[in-house]
Protein backbone atom coordinates (compact mmCIF):
# COMPACT_ATOMS: atom_id res chain seq x y z
CA UNK A 1 0.00 0.00 0.00
CA UNK A 2 1.39 3.38 -1.04
CA UNK A 3 1.97 6.12 1.53
CA UNK A 4 -0.84 8.25 0.08
CA UNK A 5 -3.23 5.30 0.31
CA UNK A 6 -2.26 4.67 3.93
CA UNK A 7 -2.81 8.35 4.72
CA UNK A 8 -6.30 8.27 3.19
CA UNK A 9 -7.09 5.08 5.09
CA UNK A 10 -5.99 6.54 8.41
CA UNK A 11 -7.97 9.73 7.92
CA UNK A 12 -11.05 7.74 6.92
CA UNK A 13 -10.77 5.56 10.05
CA UNK A 14 -10.47 8.65 12.22
CA UNK A 15 -13.59 10.05 10.60
CA UNK A 16 -15.69 6.89 10.83
CA UNK A 17 -14.38 5.21 14.00
CA UNK A 18 -13.27 8.25 15.98
CA UNK A 19 -9.95 6.64 16.87
CA UNK A 20 -7.09 4.49 15.57
CA UNK A 21 -5.44 1.68 17.52
CA UNK A 22 -2.15 1.17 15.69
CA UNK A 23 -1.75 -2.48 16.68
CA UNK A 24 -5.25 -3.47 15.57
CA UNK A 25 -5.13 -1.58 12.28
CA UNK A 26 -1.71 -3.00 11.43
CA UNK A 27 -3.01 -6.55 11.91
CA UNK A 28 -6.16 -5.81 9.91
CA UNK A 29 -4.48 -4.42 6.78
CA UNK A 30 -1.22 -6.37 6.91
CA UNK A 31 1.10 -3.41 7.50
CA UNK A 32 3.70 -3.21 10.22
CA UNK A 33 2.78 -1.38 13.39
CA UNK A 34 5.91 0.75 13.01
CA UNK A 35 4.68 1.93 9.61
CA UNK A 36 1.30 2.88 11.05
CA UNK A 37 2.95 4.76 13.89
CA UNK A 38 5.25 6.58 11.47
CA UNK A 39 2.28 7.58 9.34
CA UNK A 40 0.46 8.84 12.44
CA UNK A 41 3.50 10.94 13.39
CA UNK A 42 3.38 12.53 9.95
CA UNK A 43 -0.33 13.20 10.20
CA UNK A 44 0.11 14.71 13.66
CA UNK A 45 2.91 16.95 12.40
CA UNK A 46 0.52 18.15 9.68
CA UNK A 47 -2.15 18.88 12.32
CA UNK A 48 -4.47 16.14 11.05
CA UNK A 49 -4.66 13.93 14.16
CA UNK A 50 -3.76 13.89 17.84
CA UNK A 51 -1.44 11.06 18.78
CA UNK A 52 -2.20 9.21 22.02
CA UNK A 53 -0.78 6.08 23.61
CA UNK A 54 -1.24 3.22 21.16
CA UNK A 55 -2.70 5.22 18.32
CA UNK A 56 -4.47 8.49 17.52
CA UNK A 57 -7.67 10.48 17.97
CA UNK A 58 -9.30 13.13 15.77
CA UNK A 59 -7.75 16.55 16.14
CA UNK A 60 -10.03 19.32 17.33
CA UNK A 61 -11.03 22.03 14.82
CA UNK A 62 -11.00 24.39 17.80
CA UNK A 63 -7.22 24.70 17.55
CA UNK A 64 -7.68 26.98 14.54
CA UNK A 65 -7.06 30.72 14.95
CA UNK A 66 -9.62 32.91 16.71
CA UNK A 67 -11.04 34.50 13.55
CA UNK A 68 -11.55 31.13 11.87
CA UNK A 69 -13.24 29.64 14.94
CA UNK A 70 -15.85 32.37 14.97
CA UNK A 71 -17.35 30.77 11.87
CA UNK A 72 -17.27 27.16 13.14
CA UNK A 73 -20.51 25.56 14.40
CA UNK A 74 -22.17 28.92 15.00
CA UNK A 75 -25.61 27.39 15.61
CA UNK A 76 -24.21 24.84 18.07
CA UNK A 77 -22.37 27.52 20.03
CA UNK A 78 -25.52 29.61 20.22
CA UNK A 79 -27.47 26.64 21.59
CA UNK A 80 -24.79 26.01 24.21
CA UNK A 81 -24.75 29.73 25.03
CA UNK A 82 -28.49 29.81 25.68
CA UNK A 83 -28.19 26.82 28.03
CA UNK A 84 -25.37 28.55 29.90
CA UNK A 85 -27.30 31.82 30.20
CA UNK A 86 -30.16 29.91 31.82
CA UNK A 87 -27.80 28.69 34.57
CA UNK A 88 -26.64 32.17 35.59
CA UNK A 89 -28.83 33.43 38.42
CA UNK A 90 -29.25 37.11 39.29
CA UNK A 91 -26.78 38.18 41.95
CA UNK A 92 -24.34 35.35 41.26
CA UNK A 93 -20.62 35.58 40.59
CA UNK A 94 -19.41 33.69 37.54
CA UNK A 95 -16.07 33.19 35.84
CA UNK A 96 -16.17 33.20 32.06
CA UNK A 97 -13.35 31.59 30.12
CA UNK A 98 -12.22 33.09 26.83
CA UNK A 99 -13.03 31.85 23.34
CA UNK A 100 -15.77 32.01 20.76
CA UNK A 101 -18.32 29.94 22.70
CA UNK A 102 -18.11 32.17 25.76
CA UNK A 103 -18.43 35.19 23.50
CA UNK A 104 -21.73 33.66 22.34
CA UNK A 105 -22.66 33.27 26.04
CA UNK A 106 -22.23 37.01 26.62
CA UNK A 107 -24.49 37.75 23.66
CA UNK A 108 -27.13 35.40 25.11
CA UNK A 109 -27.21 37.10 28.51
CA UNK A 110 -30.18 39.38 29.25
CA UNK A 111 -29.17 43.03 29.11
CA UNK A 112 -30.83 43.62 32.49
CA UNK A 113 -28.92 40.83 34.27
CA UNK A 114 -27.56 41.72 37.72
CA UNK A 115 -24.40 39.66 38.27
CA UNK A 116 -20.65 39.77 38.70
CA UNK A 117 -18.43 38.38 35.94
CA UNK A 118 -14.75 37.61 36.35
CA UNK A 119 -12.79 36.90 33.19
CA UNK A 120 -9.21 36.74 31.97
CA UNK A 121 -10.34 37.62 28.44
CA UNK A 122 -10.32 41.26 27.30
CA UNK A 123 -12.65 40.24 24.48
CA UNK A 124 -15.24 38.89 26.91
CA UNK A 125 -14.85 41.90 29.20
CA UNK A 126 -15.42 44.41 26.41
CA UNK A 127 -18.42 42.45 25.09
CA UNK A 128 -20.13 43.01 28.46
CA UNK A 129 -20.07 46.78 28.05
CA UNK A 130 -23.81 47.04 27.31
CA UNK A 131 -24.74 44.94 30.36
CA UNK A 132 -24.95 47.93 32.69
CA UNK A 133 -25.77 45.90 35.82
CA UNK A 134 -22.98 43.38 35.39
CA UNK A 135 -19.85 44.14 37.39
CA UNK A 136 -16.82 43.04 35.39
CA UNK A 137 -13.45 42.12 36.89
CA UNK A 138 -10.56 41.42 34.53
CA UNK A 139 -7.59 39.20 35.37
CA UNK A 140 -4.42 40.31 33.62
CA UNK A 141 -1.28 38.56 32.46
CA UNK A 142 0.45 37.48 29.25
CA UNK A 143 -2.03 37.57 26.36
CA UNK A 144 -2.45 34.20 24.65
CA UNK A 145 -3.81 35.36 21.31
CA UNK A 146 -5.25 32.03 20.18
CA UNK A 147 -8.10 32.42 22.67
CA UNK A 148 -7.55 36.09 23.59
CA UNK A 149 -6.99 35.29 27.26
CA UNK A 150 -4.41 36.17 29.90
CA UNK A 151 -2.14 33.33 31.03
CA UNK A 152 1.10 32.88 32.92
CA UNK A 153 2.22 33.07 36.54
CA UNK A 154 0.79 36.54 37.20
CA UNK A 155 -2.64 35.53 35.93
CA UNK A 156 -2.66 32.30 37.95
CA UNK A 157 -1.67 34.21 41.09
CA UNK A 158 -4.45 36.78 40.53
CA UNK A 159 -6.99 34.01 40.06
CA UNK A 160 -6.37 32.82 43.62
CA UNK A 161 -8.14 35.93 44.93
CA UNK A 162 -11.37 35.04 43.13
CA UNK A 163 -14.29 33.13 44.65
CA UNK A 164 -17.17 32.37 42.30
CA UNK A 165 -20.37 30.37 42.14
CA UNK A 166 -19.77 29.04 38.63
CA UNK A 167 -16.95 28.73 36.13
CA UNK A 168 -17.80 28.17 32.49
CA UNK A 169 -14.79 26.40 31.03
CA UNK A 170 -13.87 26.31 27.37
CA UNK A 171 -11.80 23.43 26.00
CA UNK A 172 -10.79 22.31 22.52
CA UNK A 173 -11.40 18.60 23.03
CA UNK A 174 -13.83 16.39 24.99
CA UNK A 175 -13.19 12.66 24.72
CA UNK A 176 -14.22 9.74 26.96
CA UNK A 177 -10.62 8.49 27.13
CA UNK A 178 -8.46 11.57 26.55
CA UNK A 179 -10.66 13.70 28.79
CA UNK A 180 -10.82 17.49 28.68
CA UNK A 181 -7.96 18.94 26.67
CA UNK A 182 -6.62 22.13 25.13
CA UNK A 183 -3.72 23.04 22.87
CA UNK A 184 -1.48 25.12 25.15
CA UNK A 185 0.13 24.18 28.47
CA UNK A 186 -0.07 27.66 30.03
CA UNK A 187 -3.72 28.01 29.04
CA UNK A 188 -4.47 24.61 30.56
CA UNK A 189 -2.84 25.70 33.83
CA UNK A 190 -4.88 28.89 33.86
CA UNK A 191 -8.11 26.97 33.33
CA UNK A 192 -7.26 24.67 36.25
CA UNK A 193 -6.53 27.66 38.47
CA UNK A 194 -9.90 29.23 37.65
CA UNK A 195 -11.77 25.96 38.17
CA UNK A 196 -10.34 25.69 41.67
CA UNK A 197 -11.86 29.09 42.54
CA UNK A 198 -15.46 28.20 41.67
CA UNK A 199 -18.02 26.10 43.50
CA UNK A 200 -19.00 24.38 40.24
CA UNK A 201 -17.37 24.15 36.83
CA UNK A 202 -19.29 23.49 33.64
CA UNK A 203 -17.59 22.62 30.35
CA UNK A 204 -18.81 24.37 27.19
CA UNK A 205 -18.56 21.90 24.30
CA UNK A 206 -20.29 22.52 21.00
CA UNK A 207 -20.45 19.41 18.83
CA UNK A 208 -17.19 19.90 16.89
CA UNK A 209 -15.23 19.40 20.13
CA UNK A 210 -16.89 16.12 21.13
CA UNK A 211 -14.78 13.06 20.38
CA UNK A 212 -11.62 15.06 19.68
CA UNK A 213 -8.42 15.68 21.62
CA UNK A 214 -5.61 18.20 21.97
CA UNK A 215 -2.17 17.97 23.54
CA UNK A 216 -2.69 19.13 27.13
CA UNK A 217 -5.06 17.87 29.81
CA UNK A 218 -7.14 20.44 31.65
CA UNK A 219 -9.22 18.66 34.31
CA UNK A 220 -10.50 15.15 35.01
CA UNK A 221 -14.22 14.66 34.50
CA UNK A 222 -14.60 14.07 38.25
CA UNK A 223 -13.79 17.75 38.90
CA UNK A 224 -16.54 19.25 36.76
CA UNK A 225 -20.27 19.50 37.44
CA UNK A 226 -21.25 18.81 33.86
CA UNK A 227 -20.68 19.21 30.14
CA UNK A 228 -23.01 21.52 28.23
CA UNK A 229 -23.27 20.42 24.60
CA UNK A 230 -25.55 20.44 21.58
CA UNK A 231 -24.23 17.00 20.54
CA UNK A 232 -26.25 13.86 21.23
CA UNK A 233 -24.36 10.74 20.19
CA UNK A 234 -22.59 7.66 21.53
CA UNK A 235 -19.49 9.64 22.45
CA UNK A 236 -21.53 12.03 24.60
CA UNK A 237 -23.29 9.14 26.29
CA UNK A 238 -19.91 7.55 27.07
CA UNK A 239 -18.71 10.57 29.04
CA UNK A 240 -18.38 9.88 32.76
CA UNK A 241 -19.96 13.19 33.72
CA UNK A 242 -23.47 14.69 33.77
CA UNK A 243 -24.45 16.16 30.41
CA UNK A 244 -26.61 19.26 30.03
CA UNK A 245 -28.26 19.05 26.62
CA UNK A 246 -28.37 22.38 24.83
Amino acid sequence: MLAAQRRDLLLERLRTDGRIVAKDLAAEVGISEDTIRRDLRDLAAAGLCQRVYGGALPVSPAIADYATRQGVQVDGKQRVARAVAALIEPGSTVILDGGTTTLAVVRALPLDLHATVVTHSPTIASALEEHRDVEVYVIGGRLFKHSMVACGAAAVEAARNVHADLFFLGVTGVHPEAGLTTGDADEAAMKRALAHQAADTYVLASSEKIGTASRFSVLPFAEVAGVITDADNETVRALEVPVVQA
